[in-house]
């Protein structure tokens, strides 16, 4: 693992990494790629009783049997639909082949157990971070590449650790942040108006399954695992159920506002 980086180190790797990007008004919304975070032998954060890689796998199965019942017109793809580890590069990379119009990236919070933890839920799109919480929220997603087999080479020498890292890669993925926000903004709102969920809002950070996508991208926090009655309710089946309900309620009226326009 590198331990600093270099500016001209960073510059070549962000060209590197070329994408064909679809304009931002493409026309519908038929193709949805659900990703649910972590997975295998990357078990994200843990609660008390739950691990984040089992309750975001059953909210990803919740709410896309959500959209395959209510909207069956929508093609709905799982980047995993078990406990399997996938990397980061390839939970965007299907996205890409599969020529997705929109990209969802389910996860839990946590902080660390000597803080106490707040409850509510956040919606990230790609960006600078602007704070350093955000900021903590991005390194500890993107911790996950360390994991994965020959990382150094697949991300030209990214390191989830490095503050210069995340300036460069913010400045790459701008083609979709208007219409990302847009539905971002909707998720949140659900949240508080359907779920009753204390909304921390839509924010900004370097998160590379996001970075990599060529199609307007989320990755929502659905709450934190670190607070326990947050983490209760997020292994109940009433508060799976408000959650996928929320983020299909964003999704339905993200659909219907691209589509009239």
């Amino acid at each position: 693992m590198l331990n600093s980086f270099k500016p001209l180190l960073i510059l070549g790797w962000i060209a590197a990494c070329s994408f064909a990007f679809k304009s931002d008004e493409d026309g519908g919304i038929n193709v949805v790629v659900i990703d649910a975070g972590h997975g295998g032998k990357d078990i994200g954060t843990r609660g008390r009783i739950s691990k984040e890689k089992d309750v975001v796998l059953d909210l990803t199965m919740k709410l896309a049997r959500k959209i395959k019942t209510d909207m069956p017109e929508v093609k709905v793809i799982l980047t995993r639909a078990s406990d399997k580890f996938v990397d980061l590069s390839e939970r965007s990379s299907i996205a890409n082949r599969r020529k997705a119009d929109l990209f969802i990236s389910i996860h839990c919070n946590s902080l660390p157990k000597n803080k106490v933890s707040p409850a509510g839920t956040e919606t990230f799109v790609m960006g600078l971070h602007k704070s350093d919480e955000n900021f903590e929220v991005a390194k500890r997603e993107n911790a996950v590449i360390l994991l994965e087999k020959d990382y150094e080479e697949r991300y030209k020498g990214f390191n989830p650790n490095s503050p210069l890292a995340y300036i460069m890669l913010a400045n790459r993925q701008n083609a979709y942040i208007a219409s990302s926000l847009n539905f971002a903004g909707k998720i949140e709102r659900q949240f508080q108006k359907y779920a009753d969920r204390n909304s921390r809002g839509v924010k900004q950070a370097g998160f590379m399954v996001l970075w990599q996508t060529a199609m307007p991208s989320v990755l929502v926090e659905a709450g934190f695992l670190s607070h326990a009655e947050e983490e209760r309710y997020l292994n109940s089946e009433e508060g799976q159920d408000q959650i996928t309900e929320s983020i299909f309620r964003a999704f339905k009226q993200y659909k219907e506002e691209v589509e009239s326009n």
